[in-house]
């Protein structure tokens, strides 16, 4: 980089690359490629290598092999390392100039960040499960609100931080490297429970509001059981009409699609290919002509927090659907959702804390193997709920795109959450959740600024749900619930209140899916991909998710542990495990018991060098601060070498 610090990159080139050059791939992340991501990364970039492109895995600055600390997510100095990593890439005599640049969750948001430089070599873009807004569905604030599980993401990168770069590369500045690693990042949670409203710290690397900056061809994917699904369509609405953009939206959790789960997965490195040809080689193949948007639009599913495979069909959309098009409006009323007004009583709304445990994951992440992270059946928490239901369907009804609950809310306290769930409600009660969304009362007119909540004073409050496909089938009901608390998917404001609300004058605007807009299917290869890195499985990977209830406490508990076990690297003899725990406590009616603690275990080793690094993170609350603990040791061999711990309180902040 232009200031010394030397990043740290692996290649696939094909070859003759150097003779005859060829365009470039560009993936670049925080996730250690020698050890971390070194199968994934095998599998895509081998793949791209073998069809005329050179692949280019970088590892970010303070993270894997590369040299400095990596100091928070997102800084402008990462950004400016993918410029100028872009721009080496491009100048290389084995690339022909043009440079393409994808990935995956963080790496998905760096290649729209990055296509925001305009750099005149980056020509495309595929960013995968990428969030373009920081603050309302990335770092702490899902959906604006503090979720409990997201703060686990800053419990993941607090250990994962915390690993050493590899001596076989590096040389015998290994050591200083990772204690500099262990000194002198702050701990990012810290910072983003600092930043509580949709500030300038946020905006900060966000794209959303920016789109106009973007001017490189687009392909946007993700699925609808990951955590940001709203990405996609945003994208394609919002883009210039200049910018050439295409977006898939499937069943999946946070993977790529050709290993994508729930099923069906896809040939997603195929259709990669295609858009790489079409941007990077300038081949006529069609892509571009073809419609906006490949939606799958899930059918009904008995509810399982396990299943693998997702019952669907794929549609195409030459447009995507906006937000700015009206929807079908339901309205409210004694237990019922009718597609006419009428007269109803207002209904209070008081949900214990214990409500949302049905809810599943915020990531679908399956990392170490497919474990049950999908949404439980959701009668637990309708029953903890307000429900009004429509008519037994007589008529398939088929949504896509993102429902809005309208309501007329009056609070009873100076605080609160309001929580709207779709269900698919089958012939004998079960309850698929189909989207949610969360508001805040006190950002009910925007991020930026909160607002006090005035006991009493009634407010119309938008929540806005989720982007989802789905068909509720004949025989079936639709199924609105609203809820006071979705713990631990949000933490609960500090007074535990109810909310009256006005159902004459709600109502519930649905994204109906007009039968005759796709009159073709988009059919998609089967997955294809290089083979991975021979592995060693040392010790099996283990998980748990369990939820238990302390009658004599009042308390309640979900544990999770997901623990990858210990592989070896053919190639480079690597081993490497990561095991965490979560922990989730609340006594129903105290706000203020949330607590949420978490453990992870990180070791790297080859031989006989070993490190460790052991962290704990935890966070409770009282009514006017959030209160954060954490600590960190770090082992080479069975010697502590390092050793740091925080202990702070932070003021809520409409929170």
């Amino acid at each position: 980089m232009p200031d010394g610090c030397r990043l740290s990159a692996k290649l696939w080139l094909p070859v003759g690359a150097h003779q005859a050059p060829v365009p470039a791939i560009l993936e670049y992340i925080p996730y250690r490629k020698s050890d971390g991501t070194a199968n994934r990364d095998q599998v895509v970039h081998h793949y791209f290598a073998g069809h005329g492109y050179a692949g280019v895995r970088v590892d970010m600055r303070g993270t894997g092999d590369s040299e400095g600390v990596q100091l928070d997510e997102y800084l402008p100095l990462e950004q400016q390392d993918g410029q100028d990593v872009i721009t080496w890439i491009a100048s290389q005599p084995w690339c022909t100039g043009a440079v393409g640049m994808m990935g995956i969750s963080w790496g998905g948001i760096a290649a729209l960040q990055a296509a925001t430089y305009r750099h005149p070599a980056l020509k495309a873009i595929v960013p995968v499960c990428a969030s373009d807004d920081r603050f309302y569905d990335d770092g702490s604030y899902f959906l604006g609100c503090l979720s409990g599980q997201t703060i686990g993401w800053g419990a993941v990168m607090f250990g994962r931080n915390a690993r050493p770069p590899d001596p076989a590369i590096v040389g015998d500045t290994w050591r200083k490297q990772w204690l500099n690693r262990l000194s002198e990042p702050p701990l990012f949670l810290e910072t983003w429970l600092r930043h509580q409203r949709r500030d300038a710290y946020w905006l900060q690397g966000t794209v959303r509001g920016h789109y106009e900056k973007i001017e490189c061809p687009v392909y946007a994917v993700t699925g609808w059981a990951d955590c940001w699904p709203n990405t996609v369509l945003r994208l394609l609405n919002h883009l210039p009409a200049s910018v050439p953009k295409k977006g898939t939206i499937g069943p999946w959790g946070h993977a790529y699609p050709h290993h994508g789960m729930p099923k069906p997965a896809i040939g997603f490195l195929q259709e990669a290919l295609r858009w790489w040809d079409r941007w990077l080689k300038g081949v006529n193949n069609g892509i571009d002509h073809e419609p906006q948007l490949n939606a799958y639009i899930q059918e009904k599913v008995p509810p399982d927090a396990g299943h693998t495979v997702r019952a669907g069909q794929w549609v195409h959309q030459a447009t995507a659907p906006t937000a700015k098009r009206r929807g079908q409006h339901w309205f409210l009323g004694d237990k019922q959702l009718r597609t006419q007004g009428f007269k109803s009583a207002p209904v209070i709304i008081h949900s214990p804390l214990s409500c949302g445990l049905c809810s599943g994951e915020y990531m679908p992440w399956y990392t170490s193997g497919y474990s049950p992270q999908l949404p439980m059946d959701q009668r637990e928490d309708d029953a903890k709920s307000v429900t009004f239901d429509s008519e037994i369907r007589d008529q398939p009804l088929t949504l896509l795109g993102g429902a809005v609950a309208h309501l007329s809310l009056t609070p009873s306290t100076p605080s609160g959450l309001i929580i709207a769930r779709l269900c698919d409600v089958w012939p004998d009660g079960a309850s698929t959740l189909i989207t949610f969304g969360i508001a805040n009362l006190a950002q009910r007119n925007g991020r930026e600024h909160p607002l006090p909540v005035e006991p009493g004073t009634r407010y119309e409050v938008q929540v806005r749900l989720n982007d989802t496909g789905y068909t509720i089938a004949p025989g079936h009901r639709l199924r609105l619930a609203l809820a006071t608390n979705n713990w631990p998917m949000a933490w609960p404001t500090p007074d535990d209140g109810a909310l009256t609300l006005d159902s004459e004058n709600s109502s519930l605007e649905l994204p109906i899916l007009d039968p005759c807009a796709s009159d073709t299917q988009p059919t998609f290869a089967p997955p294809e991909h290089a083979p991975p890195i021979p592995t060693d499985v040392l010790r099996e990977p283990d998980h748990e998710r369990v939820i238990t209830r302390d009658i004599v406490e009042g308390e309640t508990a979900l544990w999770l542990k997901k623990d990858s076990g210990r592989q070896r690297l053919s190639h480079n003899q690597i081993e490497s495990e990561e095991s965490t725990t979560e922990r989730y406590l609340v006594k129903d009616h105290d706000p203020l018991s949330a607590r949420a603690e978490y453990t992870a275990h990180q070791v790297i080793a080859r031989d006989t060098w070993e490190t460790r690094t052991v962290s704990s993170l935890s966070v409770s609350c009282n009514y006017t601060h959030l209160i954060l603990e954490a600590e960190l040791t770090a082992y080479e061999g069975e010697e502590e070498v390092f050793s740091r711990s925080w202990n702070t309180e932070i003021p809520r902040d409409g929170l």
